[in-house]
């Protein structure tokens, strides 16, 4: 229950379908929202909102794919704010299911403020004209990346935007025991990279998937010969498994790999990163995760969005995986382990200081809780 004077916050996003990515923006989004307003009653619009109340037991979660306009506004009724975000939402197709419900509210006079969203590819006609109307009416628009701020400026929107960045740089990690590790039969005193890979879909439309399977696969080979190394396969959702047992199988010490079954949190996957001596990566979080802990990392962009985190945090990234260019990617892996060292410094310092721009988040948002709060308690006096 919210406390006499707290207020009653909506947050509507990718939540609920057990990608890792999108509970780790989740994750920091609810810890920022406690700090700022210790008595809010929150409520999560949820694809799954049992899953979402089991991971999160503090909010109430309800469902809105499916959910009628009036059915909506019953929840939205009781808001104070709704908050959109974060993460890549407002793309083509995509956009115009969370606006639907951003639409309902707005039409009730409710605040809307998005936080830190991420945005595009937005070239459909009807995605970016809702997009741009829709965000004419918040309060404040807040995106993670420079990118974002482009499409949307691209799409017309006038209003100030503010970059910050993914709200995932806020979490702190979760102890992972090494045992948990053995569970996962990956074996003691061993050098261990991490290896991330991703379905195609909307997001990664151009990947050929045999093609990118053996090329990672053979970034493995390459990585197990040159460093003698164990590799770990980490999903960031369930569907990775599945390319996972794909890279898996071109793979020639096929022995010498293994792929995380294990269900853990956003916190523990963090947690999980300080194991290992090397990480490549698809998967956005899972790349922000290992700049985090301070472990050397190489993207392998598929998107904008990825290829925009390399260039915040310095560190080379090569679009070979859409081209499946193989020299010049096990290049930079050997580049990348040799000059390890001498790069964790300059990483150090550019990821705290992307990480104060997800602070910045926060301030926005304080700002607006701060002005809901006095009109509530303006009103109780009255």
């Amino acid at each position: 229950m919210r406390g006499p004077t707290g207020l009653t916050i909506g947050v509507l996003g990718s939540y609920g379908g057990r990608n890792l990515g999108d509970e780790a923006i989740l994750t920091g989004l609810l810890a920022d929202l406690r700090e700022q307003e210790p008595n809010a009653r929150i409520i999560v619009f949820s694809r799954n909102p049992a899953h979402t109340a089991l991971a999160h037991p503090d909010v109430e979660a309800v469902p809105w794919e499916g959910v009628s306009r009036v059915d909506s506004a019953e929840v939205l009724a009781q808001l104070d704010l709704l908050i959109l975000g974060g993460g890549g939402i407002l793309y083509d197709k995509e956009a115009r299911r969370y606006l639907r419900v951003v639409r309902v509210a707005q039409e009730r006079g409710l605040p809307l403020l998005t936080y830190a969203v991420g945005v595009g590819p937005l070239t459909d006609g009807v995605d970016t004209g809702m997009v741009r109307e829709t965000l004419a009416g918040a309060t404040e628009v807040t995106v993670r990346d420079q990118e974002s701020r482009m499409v949307l400026e691209e799409a017309g929107l006038l209003n100030p935007i503010t970059v910050t960045a993914d709200p995932a740089f806020l979490l702190e990690p979760e102890d992972f025991p090494a045992r948990l590790l053995r569970e996962e039969g990956v074996p003691a005193g061993k050098r261990l990279v991490g290896l991330s890979v991703r379905e195609p879909g909307r997001a990664a439309e151009r990947l050929d998937v045999d093609g990118y399977h053996r090329l990672l696969a053979q970034i493995g080979d390459f990585l197990v010969q040159r460093i003698d190394a164990h590799v770990l396969f980490v999903p960031m959702e369930r569907d990775d498994i599945r390319h996972s047992h794909g890279v898996l199988s071109h793979m020639i010490a096929a022995d010498r790999g293994r792929i995380l079954h294990g269900d853990y949190s956003p916190r523990q996957v963090l947690g999980l990163m300080k194991h290992f001596d090397l990480a490549v990566g698809m998967r956005l979080h899972f790349l922000i995760f290992a700049a985090m802990v301070g472990t050397p990392f190489l993207p392998l962009p598929y998107a904008g969005k990825v290829f925009d985190l390399a260039q915040r945090l310095g560190v080379p990234a090569l679009r070979g995986v859409e081209r499946e260019v193989e020299g010049p990617l096990l290049a930079e892996v050997d580049r990348l382990w040799d000059e390890r060292d001498s790069r964790r410094e300059a990483t150090a310092r550019r990821v705290a200081e992307v990480c104060d721009q997800a602070r910045g988040t926060s301030q926005v948002t304080r700002a607006v809780l701060d002005g809901l709060r006095s009109r509530t308690l303006a009103r109780m006096a009255a």
